[in-house]
């Protein structure tokens, strides 16, 4: 489960910038996450709480915005909604297509406290 390991990046990334500010716990945490990113996001929701505990991020509310996938076609320039990668062109039925978005994985906003 690599969601696991994503959540200790989370964790390490929001701790540093905690610390940065002198806070010592996170009240809300905002992610971006594209549906093309390769995470599972019932696992993701499993493994955060396990995840999380004893962190900085252990009470923080978690809000995720999943990004839709979108691809540009590299043969007709066709763009269009992308449901899993590899997905042909529906225009040209053509496999050269470039991702444009739903392969982030980002901290939108943190929110601090001091209790």
């Amino acid at each position: 489960m690599h969601e696991l390991s994503i959540i200790s990046h989370i964790v390490e990334i929001a701790t540093t910038e905690a610390q940065k500010v002198g806070m010592n716990r996170v009240e809300a945490i905002e992610l971006e996450i594209g549906e093309l990113a390769g995470i599972e996001f019932s696992a993701l929701d499993f493994a955060w709480e396990v995840g999380v505990s004893q962190s900085v991020l252990e009470n923080a509310e978690c809000l995720i915005h999943r990004v839709a996938g979108k691809a540009k076609c590299g043969h007709c320039g066709k763009v269009f909604d992308m449901q899993v990668l590899f997905d042909p062109c529906p225009e040209c039925g053509s496999y050269e297509n470039t991702v444009i978005k739903g392969k982030e994985l980002v901290i939108k906003t943190l929110t601090f406290t001091t209790t």
